[in-house]
């Protein structure tokens, strides 16, 4: 019997409490999520240029400029174990590979934005 008292006491509470709730909640349609105009114009350098533009070109140049270093230290890092013969490896070469990975990263950030 004081299981049965107990369980209609909360259940009448956890009714009036859920009841209590709707009301105070608005309606899903009243409901809008508003969010602060966001500046959508571009910014002009002074002589003129759109800021976005003069950024993306430059990113552009320095991912061309990453990509021929890595390149470039490729080739080298190919051509001293191809000298070095087999099952030698130069103590360089460890550098080398740390070298491109660096700039793999570099290059992959920058196409990442």
């Amino acid at each position: 019997m004081r299981r049965t008292r107990r369980f209609t006491l909360f259940s009448l509470l956890g009714s009036a409490a859920l009841a209590s709730g709707r009301q105070e909640m608005p309606n899903q349609n009243d409901r809008r999520i508003t969010f602060p105009d966001l500046d959508d114009t571009d910014k002009r350098l002074p002589n003129g240029k759109s800021q976005k533009d003069a950024i993306a070109k430059e990113q552009h140049e320095q991912a061309l400029k990453d990509a021929n270093d890595l390149i470039s230290v490729a080739e080298e890092l190919r051509n001293e174990l191809q000298k070095a013969g087999d099952y030698v490896v130069p103590a360089g070469s460890v550098k080398k590979t740390e070298q491109i990975e660096k700039l793999a990263k570099k290059i992959r950030g920058r196409l990442q934005l």
